[in-house]
């Protein structure tokens, strides 16, 4: 259950930071310029320090929720794991004990 939670917040928070991205203009247009026709008003300057602490916010959320997701995985007990690990090594080697054999049945093509 925690998983899923962990995954939808992932989602979320990728999502707003895709959007805060776009919005951006790394020349100094974007979302910015459109206040004021690019002139250097403080509007302006208050919108690029939101977008800029919005980007690096939602990009720390974003790597913080990745690594915490990683407790959350659910995972098979060991014990059950490695008995059924065994399991499958011990038919394989009793595969490979059987003799081969060799269809005997078969003609041979000794044209050459």
């Amino acid at each position: 259950m925690s998983y899923t939670l962990f995954l939808i917040l992932i989602f979320i928070v990728a999502i707003l930071l895709i959007l805060v991205i776009m919005v951006q203009n790394p020349k100094g247009g974007g979302l910015s310029s459109s206040f004021g026709g690019g002139q250097n008003m403080g509007g302006v300057q208050n919108t690029n320090d939101f977008l800029d602490k919005s980007t690096w916010t939602l990009a720390t959320v974003l790597f913080a929720l990745i690594l915490l997701s990683n407790f959350a995985i659910p995972r098979t007990n060991s014990v059950d794991t490695r008995s059924e690990t065994e399991g499958i090594i011990n038919e394989r080697d009793a595969n490979l004990d059987a003799p081969a054999t060799l269809d005997t049945n078969t003609e041979l093509d000794t044209t050459q």
